[in-house]
């Protein structure tokens, strides 16, 4: 029997809004001799499926075994044009796509006049909305038609076009050239990982200045300037240099707002974008334009202009409700932000087939902190249990370690000795395996390891000589990012000052608004 995640045939049907099946049934439907078709049953049974299963479907009659692969490879294709078909769908990529398509046919057929009249058309709307490529693969036809057939209509034609494909030629090849370098810049990350000394920031840094074509700005169109801003965030974030992630992520979000039809064009890239700023504005405390640009995010997914899809709903629910959870962090808001737990909980049961294990465990660990951050020690290891016992989690095993020094932390401060010392054993055990341990770690693990032994009177100086320790890599080049998963600093200072660490982190965000 298939996994119900594996088989793509079944995750497409079970992703069908009620209108797309209905349109999916009228549009099989127009012909009289598809109503009693095999695909058409054989929808209408896996829509019924509550998980995928190969016996039931042979068991039903609607097709022999040697037959099904066929049959679902037609029913996967017939869903795919219609949803094309979708007005949902028809966004302007699409329609200059189709335009291209009736052209094609149009020049097939030998009537090159009208042809060139849609490509004209159609080439005018792609290079309007910065669809170069698609601009480039029409001028390509233009310039077979007018070898097969002399318009004369317009002097020096072949020039024009030549003209016309050179230019959007230099601009594909710069668009490709700084995507490449973006792309393999998050390669490197999920390679390699932060900088964590000189020699990895020299190493990125030949890299990055290698690889970087030249270019003068001014004569950048907004895609060229989109992947620009994306390399130079990218490298910023792995020279953890968060003031330039900042200026960069910022740069590539007033990049739509000035040019607003691209927000609708490319709906992904505005809340990646947003979501980059808003990931730089928590990493260097700027709270009140935090709340700003996360109000403006919302407001503009909100509104009905705005796309509407599968992929863009995920993707809005975990960017607003992540950074919503980040916000309440950087405030120490902890209790305001309870409510948004059970819409967590519910965005993550609906839409998990499109979200990545990562950023669910990390919306997880954010609950987590989010727990310990009133007090609630028991619920903050519940969460953090789901991580822990998460087997599939092995691109980003930061998050795993600091998920374990949190939940040794919390074990401590819920009076759970026993399980303390189980925990510690267990990650041990996780942290050998570890190559690149963060000294703020170590130091963590040092401490809790010795609390065993320290007798109550001594627990304040102890505190007080850890608190000192960790202090010297709050702003360390390659040390700081350790205290963005774990404020440390601040629940330390909560037991030297027996002050709830909630209350801390308010009173230094109170003091860097002033």
């Amino acid at each position: 029997m298939t996994n119900a995640h594996k088989d793509a045939l079944f995750v497409l049907v079970k992703s069908l809004s009620k209108s797309e099946k209905r349109q999916f049934k009228l549009y099989v439907g127009r012909l009289g001799v598809n109503t009693d078709a095999k695909f058409i049953a054989l929808f209408n049974l896996m829509d019924k499926m509550r998980e995928y299963n190969e016996k039931t479907i042979l068991g039903s009659g609607i097709v022999k075994k040697s037959q099904l692969s066929n049959l679902k490879a037609h029913l996967y294709k017939q869903i795919l044009i219609s949803l094309r078909l979708n007005p949902v769908n028809q966004n302007m990529r699409v329609q200059i796509r189709e335009q291209l398509d009736f052209a094609t046919i149009l020049y097939q057929k030998g009537l090159y006049k009208q042809s060139l009249k849609i490509l004209d058309k159609a080439k005018t709307t792609a290079i309007e909305n910065e669809e170069k490529n698609i601009a480039y693969e029409i001028v390509e036809l233009e310039k077979i038609i007018e070898t097969q057939y002399i318009t004369r209509s317009i002097p020096d034609r072949a020039d024009e076009l030549a003209i016309q494909a050179k230019e959007l030629s230099a601009h594909n090849v710069m668009t490709s050239k700084l995507s490449n370098l973006s792309l393999q810049l998050y390669g490197w990350m999920l390679k390699v990982g932060y900088a964590k000394s000189d020699e990895d920031l020299n190493k990125l840094e030949t890299y990055f200045n290698k690889k970087l074509p030249k270019y003068n700005i001014e004569d950048l169109g907004f895609r060229e300037k989109l992947w620009l801003y994306k390399a130079h965030l990218w490298y910023s974030f792995l020279t953890q240099d968060f003031l330039s992630c900042y200026k960069y992520a910022n740069r590539w979000v007033d990049l739509f707002y000035e040019n607003k039809e691209m927000i609708y064009m490319n709906p992904v890239f505005f809340l990646k974008g947003n979501h980059y700023l808003l990931e730089s504005l928590f990493y260097v405390k700027y709270s009140s334009q935090f709340k700003e640009t996360l109000d403006r995010m919302e407001a503009m997914v909100e509104s009905k202009d705005f796309p509407k899809n599968d992929n863009i709903a995920s993707l809005a629910f975990l960017y607003i409700n992540s950074n919503k959870l980040n916000f309440h962090f950087m405030e120490g808001t902890f209790n305001k932000a309870l409510y948004l737990v059970p819409i967590v909980e519910y965005g993550i049961a609906k839409h998990k087939d499109r979200i990545d294990e990562h950023h669910i465990m990390l919306l997880y660990y954010k609950i987590a902190c989010l727990y310990f951050g009133i007090g609630d020690n028991k619920t903050c290891i519940l969460y953090l249990k789901k991580i822990i016992n998460n087997k599939n989690l092995k691109m980003r095993e930061d998050l795993m370690c600091f998920a374990r020094v949190l939940s040794l932390v919390a074990h401590y401060e819920a009076g759970m000795d026993y399980h303390l010392e189980v925990q510690l054993k267990s990650t041990y055990k996780f942290l050998l395996k570890m190559d690149d341990l963060h000294e703020v770690q170590k130091e963590m693990i040092k401490f809790l390891r010795n609390l065993g032994s320290i007798y109550p009177s001594e627990l304040r100086k102890e505190f007080q000589k850890l608190h000192t320790e960790l202090k010297k890599y709050e702003d360390h080049p390659y040390e700081k990012r350790a205290f963005l998963y774990l404020d440390v600093i601040s629940w330390l200072e909560s037991h030297l000052e027996n002050k709830p660490v909630a209350e801390i982190i308010r009173e230094k965000a109170l003091s860097l608004t002033r």
